[in-house]
């Protein structure tokens, strides 16, 4: 699953380089060189659905970054915030409750992807939850005695939420739609639509992974990847 490259068309092996694009100014997660334990470099990846993110996130685990999906903060609120379940509760009705009462995210989806309004209502309760759990997360991986140099996080919705100022460093994935229509795991909805075009996300990323090879592949262009972040570190 990939064969990439860190300028937009760059599909080489080896070292990530920065896509072209905004520079931004002093990094959000980067501390001063006097600091004694730096605050790990904050990595979010995002691309389209199907695009291969979640392997790239599982990858930069591997290779020692500190790891957390959007995915995984939703489920947790979903199943632990009772504010979270009464509101999704009072909006869309009883019928997403499971058998245990746990908002059901399959029950969920069903509802909010035909209806744009229950879709926006969504998005807008979860995202700042979502952030502000990130953001925790994320302050106390940098007061560990021994930080991680990188932490990363999958961000489907990075530049259409506006979300991508929490971050350093932005790697998109992109992948053909064909084949990214191969690897969903879900039923066809209209979330697609919705989506950023890969051509400004490229263009507004630090980092372009293009996932069209082996895994192989996207395993030596994530150690790239860390070991061209680990040395930002030093």
């Amino acid at each position: 699953m990939g064969r990439g490259g860190g300028r937009r068309g760059d599909r080489r092996r080896g070292s990530p380089r920065r896509s072209s694009g905004p520079r931004r100014r002093r990094p959000c997660g980067l501390s001063d060189p006097a600091e004694a334990s730096p605050r790990p470099i904050a990595l979010a990846i995002t691309g389209g659905i199907g695009a291969g993110k979640s392997t790239v996130l599982a990858a930069l685990r591997a290779h020692g970054a500190a790891t957390v999906s959007s995915d995984e903060i939703v489920h947790q609120l979903l199943r632990a915030d009772p504010d979270v379940r009464a509101a999704l509760v009072e909006r869309l009705g009883k019928g997403i409750l499971d058998e245990d009462g746990i908002p059901d995210r399959a029950a969920i989806a069903a509802i909010v992807f035909d209806d744009a309004e229950a879709l926006a209502f969504l998005e807008a309760l979860l995202h700042p939850l979502v952030s502000r759990e990130y953001l925790i997360w994320r302050e106390q991986l940098a007061a560990l005695d021994s930080p991680p140099r990188v932490c990363a996080t999958e961000v489907p919705l990075l530049y259409e939420s506006g979300g991508e100022s929490r971050f350093d460093r932005v790697v998109v994935v992109t992948a053909p739609r064909q084949l990214r229509e191969q690897r969903r795991h879900a039923p066809e909805d209209n979330r697609e639509a919705r989506l950023l075009d890969d051509t400004e996300k490229v263009r507004r990323a630090d980092y372009h992974y293009v996932n069209t090879g082996t895994f192989e592949d996207l395993d030596a262009w994530v150690a790239g990847l860390m070991e061209v972040l680990m040395n930002e570190t030093r």
